[in-house]
């Protein structure tokens, strides 16, 4: 826009100049005609070529032939004092500041010196008008290069607000992959895996079971017959004995199967525990006490119960599932205790067991380090993260020989209803 102004500036004076040689009837009218034509012709050569614009250098060439053919037009025309204005822009636009500057200062003069030499007589408006033109045309420029500037300055910095845009996101996408990463394994860590570790024990057991109940036991009597009748009793009755208990643990696992094919299936369908869609929080644990296989696991309930939110109820059953899944893989505790405590600001879940205990003091224990290894190494870690994503904290209590104390606390959040 500003190049199509400085056109039509540069040709509206070129016409008035030669409209006032016409109209006058003066003897030079051809001769100002004809320098008019000759410096509309090199603008007009110069704007067109691709090089003015490109090269320094040749714009430099351009200005001074333009010069050239405007002294021509000022020699034989006052009115060729007007074309100084447009050439000022010209020069500061193409050539750098520290040469446009005395570009603009040499046309005033000449532009001065021609108004003298046609007019005759010294005037104030000689000198005033070329000099106040230049130095609008200077302040315009500057000012100009430093709005771009500033424009630049401006359009870089939205660029880098953009490409760090950009980047948060994609560590944002890349922090939700690896939370969700995390969160999917202590899922699986603390349903199915202890699950699946559940269902081995028990298949053990079984297997334990229907090898004795294959040992005959021999019978105490005294003659054939006595003898050959009490044992085949005896070992009938052993042999009931030993199946019954296989059918029971099979049983169990069978149940333990299930329960894992409800955790898998809510995986998929992003749905709450199984354990907790039907039921309060201290129902599920109850629930979990009374089918722990191993030692015997007692539930108890303590303060007023209240209404946890979902993320608190899953958070305190799967810590559960887990101390209670190491209890019995590691602990060879004879019994363990779960306890929910409802507090005025807060639910405190705590499970203890009489076990062999460990040190728990990482990373310099080798007990610890054995227990975390042999349980795949993300229990105790797993859990305390769960507590501490929820603001809670996350304690172990445990000494070799001295049995274990886990104990979680969950503050309650302000929304949720007593």
């Amino acid at each position: 826009m500003l190049r199509l102004c400085l056109h039509a500036l540069l040709l509206g004076l070129l016409a008035l100049a030669v409209g006032r040689a016409l109209a006058g009837s003066a003897p030079g009218a051809g001769r100002v005609v004809a320098a008019a034509v000759l410096l509309a012709a090199v603008y007009a050569a110069g704007v067109r070529a691709p090089a003015v614009h490109a090269s320094p250098r040749a714009g430099a060439w351009w200005l001074a032939a333009l010069g050239a053919a405007w002294t021509a037009l000022l020699v034989v025309s006052p009115d060729g004092l007007w074309i100084a204005f447009p050439l000022y822009f010209l020069q500061l636009h193409l050539l750098p500041l520290r040469w446009g500057v005395p570009a603009v200062a040499l046309t005033a003069c000449a532009a001065i010196g021609g108004f003298l030499a046609h007019s005759g007589a010294v005037t104030p408006g000689a000198f005033l008008g070329p000099v106040l033109g230049a130095a609008v045309a200077v302040a315009t420029v500057l000012g100009y290069q430093a709005l771009y500037r500033e424009s630049e300055r401006r359009r870089k910095l939205i660029e880098e607000l953009i490409t760090t845009r950009a980047e948060l996101a994609a560590a944002e996408r890349g922090a939700g992959v690896l939370a969700e990463r995390e969160r999917l394994a202590r899922e699986i860590h603390d349903t199915l895996a202890q699950g699946l570790s559940s269902i081995q024990l028990l298949l053990r057991a079984a297997e334990r079971a229907l090898a004795e109940d294959r040992t005959p036991a021999p019978g105490p009597g005294t003659g054939a017959g006595t003898g050959a009748g009490t044992g085949a009793g005896t070992g009938a009755g052993g042999a009931g004995a030993g199946s019954a208990a296989a059918l029971a643990h099979i049983a169990r696992a069978r149940e333990a199967a299930q329960e894992n094919l409800a955790e898998a299936r809510r995986f998929v369908r992003a749905l709450t525990p199984p354990d907790l869609e039907h039921g309060s929080l201290a129902a599920a644990l109850e629930r979990l006490c009374t089918g722990a296989p191993g030692p015997r696991v007692r539930f108890s309930l303590s303060g007023t119960p209240a209404e946890l939110p979902t993320p608190y109820e899953v958070a305190l059953l799967r810590i559960a599932q887990s101390a209670l899944a190491n209890v019995v893989r590691h602990a060879r505790a004879e019994r363990a205790e779960i306890t929910l405590t409802f507090m005025d600001s807060s639910v405190t879940l705590d499970i203890v067991d009489d076990g062999r205990g460990f040190d728990p003091r990482p990373p310099e224990t080798r007990e610890a380090a054995r227990i975390t290894a042999a349980d795949g190494g993300f229990g105790l870690p797993a859990m305390r993260s769960r507590a501490e994503s929820l603001g809670g904290t996350f304690t172990v209590e445990s000494a070799p020989g001295q049995g274990t104390a886990v104990a979680v606390t969950l503050p309650l959040p302000v929304e949720a209803p007593r």
